[in-house]
């Protein structure tokens, strides 16, 4: 069992926010593109492109730490 402040739990909460910060820059995105505002649509597509493409990085990394904190 992993303590509250083991290096994957750690982890996991720095993914849990990513993926917050995510939803939350997506909302005001749809919102700008809407309202005319491409440039600044393109922009937040940009960021949030990269938060998806670091999201299966962090699942593997984190499911490689738990195992080794498990053996």
């Amino acid at each position: 069992m992993t303590s509250g402040y083991s290096l994957s739990v750690v982890l996991e909460r720095i993914y849990e926010n990513q993926q917050a910060i995510e939803a939350a820059i997506m909302e005001p995105t749809l919102v700008a593109e809407q309202q005319g505002f491409a440039v600044a649509g393109d922009n937040a597509r940009t960021a949030l492109d990269r938060i998806g493409e670091n999201t299966g990085f962090f699942k593997e990394g984190l499911a490689r730490l738990r195992a080794k904190e498990q053996n």
